[in-house]
């Protein structure tokens, strides 16, 4: 008996449930220690994030905002399975070249970080690789920057075959310039007379140092992931081209990480997907088909998630996924009316879409804001915000206020099927009748002896199908 209550809660979830509580059973386990033998030996790929300890350098803006990407580079650890002890921000008009932060905040974060038990430090920015390797000398711990956390992140949440790669290559990406191991335990190159007095025949080095070699094979595993991925995009062009053929209106989301576009989706179709509060809990793309108010159908796609200084590595590799949304007739942008800055999220999504267009023809598609999570940020902050953005819609996804409406603004902003006809189909051609109903826009419908009367707006090649039932001999 108990086995079949069991079975019954399993087919009850929806695929998004079975991937939450697929992705909930393998969370690391916070407080357990890292094996830290060499810490300048440890690769990229090797992070475990435990007990960590904050760092930024405030160069410019307000004190408000260099707290706010603080709190948000916490909430990045917390998502990647750490443990957040403490936060410190030096003001600075520009990073250290050599430690990132001053000689005197080293010495207070090494303090720090011995009091508290840290295992690692997240600096708040991108580090050079000898940043990196100053700050773990004089700390003795793990040291790993802004975007290595994204890219793990990334990484623990990839599920699709493409998603994975285009991890795996912004990952590479960011390793190349970063190898490190220039100690004993690598070769060095020694040839001709670069062995020094004690060089000569049979005592010069190799002609490729362990370094070297590591950075070739990662060059021809970056080469083929390229490959990999055009690939896959070449399946996705098809699909796409295939909808633009049927001129299947599209509409795309995007927007600020945990802005609640995957809940917005569901809210939308019902479709079911993953849903987490948590940053960057989508990375594959997700399209559903749905109706619009007026009869019409489109589909409605959920992107990866964008934050204040996305890694370009990432930027690059999730490129082919990203210029999904620039095909599309409509642009969801949500944003986070919860959130201390919703402006700020709105320019971060803006420069990341600005860096795509940069090298491409044509113009962004037509752009509807949506400010989501209206029910937590209040009264007052919902009419500010009603204020900075006169023409985004409100709504939220998680009590269903403002979703009809929100849907009655996507059937005005997309684009209408041009030619009007007036026919009268016979029952016999009732394939004619579904068709007008899910790709046009039926104006009046009746039925008599003889057929379907139908008013209708549809696409040209419809109305050719339909020329010969038009009750005056056209089609206008």
């Amino acid at each position: 008996m108990t086995d079949l209550i069991h079975d019954r809660d399993a087919e009850d979830l929806s695929a998004g449930d079975l991937e939450l509580s697929e992705r909930a059973a393998l969370r690391r386990v916070a407080g357990l220690s890292t094996e830290l033998a060499d810490v300048t030996e440890v690769e990229y790929r090797q992070l475990r994030l435990e007990r960590v300890v904050l760092v930024g350098v405030w160069t410019h803006g307000t004190a408000e905002q260099s707290e706010a990407s603080l709190a948000e580079l916490g909430r990045l650890a917390e998502t990647a399975g750490s443990q957040v002890l403490e936060g410190l921000v030096q003001r600075r008009d520009r990073p250290d070249p050599a430690t990132y932060v001053g000689s005197g905040k080293v010495r207070e974060l090494a303090d720090t970080v011995i009091s508290v038990g840290a295992d690692t430090v997240i600096c708040d920015g991108e580090l050079s690789a000898g940043q990196l390797r100053q700050l773990e000398d004089k700390l003795k711990v793990k040291v790993i920057d802004r975007t290595a956390l994204i890219l793990d992140i990334f990484a623990q949440h990839a599920r699709s075959r493409e998603g994975k790669a285009q991890v795996e290559l912004a990952q590479l990406q960011y390793l190349v310039p970063r190898l490190r191991g220039w100690g004993s335990t690598l070769s060095r190159q020694a040839g001709g007379r670069a062995g020094g007095s004690g060089g000569g025949v049979g005592l010069r080095g190799p002609g490729e140092t362990k370094l070297e070699i590591d950075r070739r094979r990662i060059h021809k595993r970056i080469t083929k992931l390229r490959k990999e991925i055009a690939s896959m995009d070449t399946v996705r062009r098809t699909k796409r081209e295939r909808r633009l053929a049927n001129e299947v209106p599209s509409v795309a989301i995007v927007g600020y990480t945990n802005a609640g576009k995957s809940s917005l989706l569901n809210a939308i179709t019902g479709a079911g997907v993953l849903v987490e509060d948590a940053l960057f809990a989508t990375l594959d793309p997700t399209t559903r088909r749905s109706e619009l108010p007026d009869g019409r159908d489109y589909t409605l796609t959920d992107t990866v998630g964008f934050v204040r200084h996305l890694p370009h590595q990432l930027v690059d590799a999730f490129r082919s996924t990203l210029e999904e949304a620039l095909h599309a007739d409509l642009l969801l942008h949500v944003v986070d009316a919860s959130d201390a800055m919703p402006e700020a999220q709105v320019d971060a999504v803006r420069e990341v879409f600005a860096e795509i267009t940069a090298n491409r023809d044509g113009s962004l598609p037509p752009e509807l804001l949506v400010v989501n999570k209206a029910d937590a940020a209040g009264e007052l902050v919902t009419a500010r915000l009603r204020h900075v953005f006169p023409d985004a819609v409100i709504v939220s996804a998680r009590t269903g206020d403002g979703v009809d409406k929100l849907r009655a603004t996507i059937a005005d902003r997309l684009p209408r099927p041009e030619v009007l006809v007036d026919v009268l189909v016979p029952y016999a051609r009732g394939e004619l009748v579904a068709r007008v109903h899910s790709e046009g826009e039926v104006l009046n419908e009746r039925h008599t002896t003889e057929g379907t009367q139908l008013s209708a707006r549809v696409r040209a090649d419809l109305a050719g199908a339909l020329k010969d039932y038009a009750t005056d001999g056209t089609v206008v």
